[in-house]
């Protein structure tokens, strides 16, 4: 009698293993998503708080806010590696009398930090979209969530 062995796998193990792979992975990629569009809003929040006390260092120094196009570099600030691309942040300032980039507004000197998505980031993170701060310390969004807890 002639018994001839056959080794490896069938066709039907080789599919059920690639199913298996299928579901880990249709399971695994939105979670992995969702935990890196977090870490970016993590990443811009940190930088939106250090900008935050810059600019009150800032005032102290010069008796008004950076404010415009050159708010950040007046601040001696550069958007740090892991926000660039994925956020576009910008300082606006507001003064009793123009001076500086500020504009002239009744009331007491203020400013406000906005973090705009971009990218994949703006298409990933629609339940809280842009980000502001102003400051009093109040943050605000712009996105779907009801509760600024989600977002901050």
């Amino acid at each position: 009698m002639n018994s001839t062995k056959y080794r490896g796998f069938t066709l039907i193990e080789l599919m059920i293993t690639v199913a298996i792979i299928g579901i880990l992975a249709a399971v695994a990629l939105p979670s992995y998503r969702q935990y890196v569009t977090r870490a970016n809003r993590s990443a811009v929040q940190g930088f939106m708080l250090t900008v935050a006390n810059k600019q009150e260092q800032y005032l102290l120094g010069n008796s008004y806010y950076a404010g415009g196009s050159t708010a950040l570099a007046d601040l001696g600030l550069s958007l740090p590696s892991e926000v660039t691309g994925k956020y576009a942040v910008t300082a606006s300032c507001t003064m009793t009398t123009a001076i500086g980039n500020c504009t002239a507004v009744a009331g007491a000197p203020a400013y406000t930090i906005t973090a705009t998505p971009s990218g994949s980031q703006a298409t990933n993170d629609t339940k809280c979209a842009t980000l502001t701060l102003n400051q009093q310390g109040t943050k605000t969004m712009s996105g779907t969530s009801t509760a600024l807890s989600d977002c901050w």
